[in-house]
């Protein structure tokens, strides 16, 4: 969404985020659009639901743990987000939701993108009857030496 300016187009603030709702059929509440907005506006990156609620509450933005981790979900679930799941108890959200791998540092629990090309996986097993490969994603643990 943009709007005319004497001789030039500018953008209306949160009209990125607004396309990015419409395009996969979220509506765009106040609370999903806040969220958008710190996810979408900063470039990839990897967050945890606790993480995105302890933004959102520095900026100003009212929402619960409970409605943030149901907006990572949703974002999830219409492929604006991808859920890295480093272990049984934490789960990181990517913006970047392009075929890649990730370095999972155990020290600081930071997690790095690697390209998909970086990465080769030369066998993997027949998957079950009735089923296929969708995608293979690799998480590759490194601590300090």
């Amino acid at each position: 969404m943009a709007y005319y300016v004497t001789g030039m187009i500018v953008k209306r603030p949160f009209s990125d985020v607004l396309d990015r709702l419409n395009v996969v059929g979220l509506r765009p509440t106040r609370q999903r659009m806040a969220l958008a907005r710190l996810l979408f506006d900063s470039g990839d990156r990897h967050v945890t639901a606790e993480q995105l609620h302890q933004q959102a509450t520095h900026h100003g933005v009212k929402v619960s743990l409970a409605t943030v981790y149901n907006t990572l979900n949703q974002f999830t679930a219409s492929g604006l987000l991808r859920e890295v799941a480093v272990d049984a108890r934490r789960s990181y959200f990517d913006t970047n939701t392009d075929p890649h791998h990730h370095f999972f540092n155990q020290d600081t629990a930071e997690l790095t993108d690697i390209l998909g090309a970086a990465v080769a996986v030369s066998r993997l097993p027949d998957a079950p009857a009735g089923t296929v490969i969708d995608s293979v994603d690799v998480i590759i643990r490194v601590r300090a030496n």
